[in-house]
């Protein structure tokens, strides 16, 4: 069962469209089979006979869609979406080889045209299904695995790396995270999550040198098989910075009863764990009211880690 097939259930949805509702952005891209026939026909012609199937997604800004039966086709459906590609093209192959699991090798980085304006990529299929939360086989092992992948992350060469889209000040994100809060007060416990909010705000800043963060390490970023981490996903976002942002794994992935094991297997201090939360929470209620409708899957996840938050309040 895939995550998307997953939180249908969860959410009562029989149709998977139903939970995936028209337009997120503004001036989204439509992207259907033909179109990436034509680009590959046209860039990649060796791999333009092969089937083409869309990949039923809760991804907000890439559209994929499977190739034969070991290749994925990447391209963003917003323009702002190209700076990633981008990003993946350098990066995915200088992280890789520092790596504990396997992350997508890129086997052909496409061009925009005069009908598609984005970059775009070829990438491997990995094997693998998305964790669901509360139906984790093995939540301590797999707590172990995340613990090992953010360490080995950590310790990847940062010569030249960018900036991450987190790790930065989480001071930067109270107005907008009070503002979203406000909007989603009918689902979520306000007050606690309130409170959660400002003791990470209170939490010492990061002073090291920054480190390499994923950024995004949300269930449909992660693969695992027979219950272990086999493979991470969508390095966009990542870069450098307070590598408390890659914490949010602890409340997105884990159960409870394994944050424990997974918080000692890293090895941080409170005021580490404090800015996981936040960044944990940041992201979540950001999403959630701008998801509602639009993407009820990337909802269903961002509200499942805001009641987690909400029970784990210091």
């Amino acid at each position: 069962m895939t995550l998307v097939q997953s939180y249908a259930r969860i959410l009562n949805v029989n149709d998977l469209e139903a939970a995936l509702v028209g337009s997120m952005h503004p001036d989204e891209i439509a992207l259907e089979a033909p179109e990436v026939r034509r680009l590959l026909s046209q860039q990649f012609p060796y791999w333009s006979d092969l089937p083409i199937e869309r990949v039923t997604s809760s991804g907000t800004v890439n559209a994929m869609f499977r190739l034969g039966n070991d290749m994925t086709v990447r391209l963003p459906f917003v323009e702002w979406g190209a700076s990633g590609i981008e990003h993946e093209t350098v990066w995915l192959p200088r992280l890789a080889p520092q790596l504990p699991v396997r992350i997508p090798a890129v086997l052909g980085a496409g061009k925009p045209d005069d009908t598609y304006p984005c970059p775009w990529l070829v990438l491997d299929w990995l094997p693998g299904e998305s964790p669901i939360p509360g139906e984790l086989q093995n939540p301590d092992l797999l707590a172990g695995d995340l613990a090992t992948f953010m360490m080995a992350l950590r310790e990847a060469d940062t010569t030249a790396a960018p900036q991450g889209y987190r790790g930065g000040a989480l001071e930067a994100l109270d107005e907008p995270v009070r503002d979203c809060l406000r909007q989603v007060e009918d689902l979520v416990d306000v007050a606690a999550l309130t409170r959660s909010w400002e003791d990470s705000l209170r939490a010492e800043p990061w002073t090291d040198e920054p480190v390499w963060v994923h950024c995004d390490l949300l269930t449909g970023n992660v693969l695992v098989a027979d219950g272990r981490l086999v493979g991470v996903l969508d390095f966009a976002a990542s870069g450098i910075g307070d590598p408390a942002c890659d914490l949010m794994a602890a409340w997105s992935i884990l159960p409870a009863s394994s944050r424990g094991t997974f918080r000692d297997a890293v090895g941080i201090d409170d005021a580490t764990w404090a800015r996981g939360r936040g960044w944990a929470l940041s992201q979540a209620v950001i999403a959630l009211p701008y998801y509602r409708e639009t993407n009820r899957i990337m909802a269903a996840n961002s509200l499942h880690i805001l009641t987690e938050l909400a029970r784990a309040t210091p």
